[in-house]
C-alpha cells in the first residue's frame, strides 16, 4: 500500500508547482515608457494667463510633469491634462509640441510619433503607447491636475 504515500508527495510537488507559478506572475511589473513623475497642479482657468483653455477646444502648456504638460479642454466643464514627454524610447527626452493643425502634438526631431491632443492617443510614428495622462477635477473655477 505504497500508492497513497505516492499521490500525497505528488500532490504536494503540484500545490508547491502552483504557488510557485503564481508568486512569480504576481511581481509588479514595471510600466515602460515615461518616468512616473509626480503632479499636484491647480490652475484657476478664469485668470488671464490661462485665457487659452477658455472655450473647449482650447490648449496650452505647463511646467511639470517630465517633460512639460499640454492642458486641453474637451467640453465646458472637462478637460485633459498629458505629459509631452514621448513615451518612444522614453531615455531621449523627446518633447512633444502642439502642430498648426491644433489637434495634433508631434517631435519629428526625436521620437518620429504624433499623438491626438484630446486624448494622447498616437496618430502615426513608432510609438505604441499613447502619452502619460494625468488625473483631471474640475470645480467650475479650478482645474486640479495631479497623479
Amino acid at each position: 500500500m505504497r500508492y497513497p504515500n505516492m499521490f500525497v508527495k505528488s500532490g504536494y510537488l503540484f500545490l508547491l508547482t502552483i504557488a510557485v507559478v503564481l508568486t512569480a506572475s504576481c511581481r509588479k511589473t514595471e510600466r515602460a515608457g515615461v518616468p512616473l513623475t509626480p503632479v499636484d497642479i491647480s490652475i484657476n482657468v478664469n485668470n488671464p494667463s490661462y485665457a487659452d483653455i477658455a472655450v473647449p477646444g482650447g490648449w496650452l502648456y505647463l511646467t511639470g510633469g517630465s517633460q512639460g504638460i499640454i492642458v486641453y479642454r474637451t467640453s465646458p466643464d472637462a478637460f485633459v491634462a498629458m505629459d509631452r514627454h514621448c513615451p518612444y524610447q522614453p531615455a531621449e527626452l523627446c518633447r512633444v509640441v502642439v502642430d498648426e493643425s491644433e489637434i495634433i502634438a508631434r517631435d519629428t526631431a526625436c521620437c518620429h510619433s504624433a499623438f491626438l491632443i484630446v486624448d494622447g492617443s498616437v496618430s502615426e510614428g513608432p510609438s505604441a503607447l499613447p502619452l502619460q495622462r494625468y488625473n483631471t477635477s474640475f470645480n467650475g473655477t479650478t482645474l486640479r491636475i495631479y497623479n
